[in-house]
């Protein structure tokens, strides 16, 4: 509907702000609705939102809006309808759906995130937007059949949040330079804490010798001076994540961080003006300065161990690559532009990369949502994060591989999940803490208004003051940050360091069979029944070679062909836990179980003996030609590490194989130990959640291709990788298949990291007890604030890093 102007809205000034941006209202504004606006751009965007019935967005914060004084984009954005120019943009892109994340710089405040998380009501073609507030980042999903990149962004122009756009270092855009802003907050926090602390030592030592009280004053300005930037920069990042943890309806560490800095800054303000004291300038900008660097030291530990520095190095995903008409097995991370690569079933696509040969019907639920996979043609895109569910491709590489994007696949697969934040240990402890110092501070105050109400203020202060839990903040991230890195040493990597904590919490431990305590690549296969003719066999190979699951692969081995005629298979369908099918030039093939084969109508299968191993029919043309036997062979020291781990652990397992091996695997596993046969993906997770149900911590350890539902639905997903591409969302963590015998140390070394966190804490709580019992006093220092502090903060980073170290040796895993 559109809006009622009054016929001459140009006036005189009546207020001093605009209802929009609240900047200052010169010599002439407009008025509508008893709303005055400074220009004609605030004017606009307050209809626009009127005429959408958004504005609530006045409702959350006072004069929210950007000023805007007209239409700057007329012609700003043509090159977003560039073709190639806009696909460099884009993160995906189908028929009726593009995702992109732009950067806003204009977001500040609730509003902002509220009214860029409603675009859906001003476009009809925007699916979905979510912002990062602190990223200044806003991620979309739009339907380009109904509106544009380009007309988003004059729509996000029009409503004061231009995006901004960089071609030029759009490769690396995924490389978030976290630690630019924080060494900037650390160099500020730093330089202002020396000086601080230079002015200051004539209080520490008592000297008398100024004389002219204005000298003194003079210093006490200057140090509030220097500790406003600390105050009103560096200490944003604790401002934000505090107030974020109370809209979320938790108290995280950093509330009571904030309260400390209040306490700090506020006291000594007061000390400054009434001339009581000299103030805590030097604790305040000490206290940030030693948190930053904290949290500087705790970045760079997780980004040495990130995928996104590493990959290679700490991932082992590899991909077949096409050599002159052979398959080399190859770390993504050594593929070019150009290069061309194998994708089969189920595999991930690690790259942008055009479709050469082969039918493609790829799976992109894990980037866009949606579950019904998009057929893509000859010479088409195909994007990173995909998953081929057919026949096995060739691909041309047209871009790096985007490490960073996996990586974000990787988390945002987690998304199901519970919110672990405010579950970790710290922030369960922090809601507590905060009571008890506040219970302490005006338990204080009150004693000291009744007996000597001159000490009243200072003890309460003090107690907010000493109490500030930087040390406590600490000794989380240092310990856990030094866990991983063990971890990583031994070939374990975990999506983040919350998982530490939910792997010393795990009581109950499911494995998967296949590809998880059997080793890949070194299991006997052998084939009984009528002999197969040589164009028989290189169906067969044709056949397994579209297939990632282990028995294919190693079916295909057995036969010692190598297919090159891909583009003859047609109809392709898996089927897991069960078999393949497939049409290869005139031929149907059926390759799976015997119910499976049954199931589709082949007769006469005989039957089955008992056999230590899995068996594969084999049916060409509604005829039964016989079975391959395939023999495993376990990992490494496997009876060993089963039975460390059923001394602490409930342990079952459950395959999507037959009972063959049973015999063989309850030599393997303990006595009444469950085991679970002919289990499909999703019986697997009806198992992992029924033990949820009984209130049991359950880990899932599968090798990540058939297992994926059960370990997104347990509380910590393993998945065992070897060479090849078996990454997968739904883990938490990744362990070398070569390491699996590790894994009874590993888990024991996540109870050890946790215990170290409480000592930590005790640590920590050792100090805040001698500060408290002289801030209730209400005779605090300033010298003794500015050494207690960064001394606890100190002694739990150094113990928290000792320990890890000398426990980790000890166990001889560094």
């Amino acid at each position: 509907m559109a809006m009622e102007v009054e016929e001459n809205p140009v006036q005189k000034t009546l207020t001093t702000e605009c209802y929009h941006c609240g900047g200052p209202i010169e010599d002439e504004h407009i008025h509508i609705h008893e709303k005055d606006f400074c220009c004609l751009g605030c004017q606009t965007v307050y209809e626009i939102l009127s005429e959408n019935d958004l504005c609530e967005y006045y409702d959350l914060e006072k004069n929210p809006g950007i000023r805007l004084k007209s239409k700057p984009f007329e012609g700003k954005f043509d090159y977003l309808d560039n073709t190639d120019i806009k696909s460099k943009l884009l993160d995906f892109a189908s028929d009726d759906r593009e995702k992109v994340s732009l950067s806003l710089p204009a977001i500040h405040c609730s509003s902002c995130i509220w009214l860029l998380e409603s675009l859906a009501k001003l476009s009809d073609g925007i699916i979905s937007s979510r912002v990062n507030f602190l990223s200044k980042e806003l991620r979309l999903d739009y339907n380009p059949q109904e509106t544009s990149l380009k007309k988003i962004a004059e729509l996000l122009t029009t409503i004061g949040y231009e995006p901004e756009f960089s071609l030029q270092d759009y490769e690396g855009k995924q490389d978030k330079k976290i630690s630019n802003g924080l060494v900037l907050r650390v160099g500020v926090a730093g330089f202002s804490f020396g000086n601080i602390m230079l002015l200051s030592f004539p209080e520490y030592y008592g000297f008398e010798g100024i004389s002219d009280d204005s000298i003194r004053v003079f210093i006490g300005y200057l140090n509030l001076v220097l500790a406003l930037p600390v105050v009103l920069f560096c200490a944003t990042p604790y401002y934000e994540s505090a107030y974020k943890s109370l809209r979320k309806g938790f108290i995280n560490i950093d509330f009571p961080i904030v309260l400390g800095i209040g306490a700090l800054f506020l006291r000594s303000v007061y000390e400054l003006i009434s001339a009581t004291g000299a103030g805590y300038f030097d604790s305040l900008a000490g206290l940030l300065f030693f948190l930053l660097v904290g949290r500087w030291f705790q970045s760079r530990t997780y980004e040495s161990l990130s995928f996104e520095r590493d990959y290679k190095a700490y991932f082992p995903v590899a991909v077949g690559k096409w050599i002159k008409g052979e398959i080399t097995s190859t770390p993504i991370n050594d593929l070019d532009c150009g290069d061309h690569i194998i994708i089969r079933n189920q595999e991930l696509i690690p790259a942008d990369s055009r479709l050469i040969e082969g039918d493609a019907r790829i799976d992109y639920s894990f980037v866009s949502g949606e579950i019904e996979p998009l057929k893509v043609g000859r010479g088409e895109l195909v994007y990173a994060g995909g998953r081929q569910m057919g026949s096995q491709l060739r691909l041309e590489v047209i871009k790096p591989v985007s490490q960073s994007y996996l990586t974000s696949l990787w988390n945002e697969a987690g998304e199901e999940k519970a919110d672990l934040s405010k579950e970790a240990t710290i922030n369960k402890i922090s809601k507590n803490f905060t009571i008890v110092i506040l219970f302490i501070a005006f338990a204080a105050l009150a004693y000291w208004l009744v007996f000597d109400s001159s000490k009243a203020l200072n003890a309460f202060s003090a107690v907010l003051i000493v109490a500030c839990p930087c040390a406590l903040s600490m000794a989380t991230p240092f310990t856990l940050g030094n866990v991983m890195r063990v971890f990583g040493r031994n070939g374990f990597y975990l999506k983040n360091a919350l998982v530490v904590e939910t792997l010393a919490d795990v009581n109950d431990l499911v494995f998967d069979k296949t590809g998880t305590i059997t080793q890949t690549g070194k299991n006997k296969v052998s084939f009984e029944g009528h002999e197969l003719t040589e164009e028989e066999r290189k169906m067969v190979a044709l056949l397994t070679s579209q297939s990632t699951h282990i028995l294919s692969r190693q079916i295909l081995d057995f036969l010692k062909l190598l297919p090159t005629k891909s583009n003859q298979v047609r109809d392709y369908m898996e089927i897991p836990g069960q078999g393949i099918k497939a049409n290869i030039a005139t031929n149907k093939i059926l390759l799976g179980s015997a119910s499976f084969l049954q199931n589709h109508g082949i007769e006469h299968i005989q039957a089955q003996q008992t056999i230590a191993g899995s068996e594969v029919w084999l049916a060409i043309n509604s005829t039964l030609k016989g079975r391959f036997v395939i023999k495993a062979e376990y990992r490494k020291n496997i009876r060993e590490t089963i039975a460390q781990l059923s001394a602490s652990y409930r342990v079952s397992l459950i395959s999507g194989d037959t009972e063959q091996q049973k015999q063989e695997l309850e030599g393997i596993f303990p006595v009444n130990t469950p085991m679970y046969f002919k289990q499909s993906p999703g019986d697997k997770e009806k198992y992992i959640l029924a033990k949820k149900n009984e209130g049991q911590k359950v880990a899932m350890i599968g090798d990540g291709l058939n297992d994926g539902i059960a370990l997104r639905s347990s509380h910590a997903g393993i998945a065992i990788s070897d060479d090849v591409n078996t990454f997968t969302p739904a883990s938490d963590a990744i362990l070398d298949g070569k390491k699996l015998y590790l894994l009874p140390d590993l888990l024991s070394f996540s109870k050890i990291g946790k215990r170290i966190i409480y000592i930590a804490f005790g640590i920590s709580f050792s100090y805040n007890i001698v500060g408290l019992a002289f801030a209730v006093t209400g005779n605090l220092t300033p010298i003794f604030a500015a050494i207690l502090m960064p001394l606890s903060s100190i002694t739990v980073v150094s113990f928290a890093a000792f320990s890890i170290t000398t426990m980790a040796k000890w166990r001889k895993l560094i």
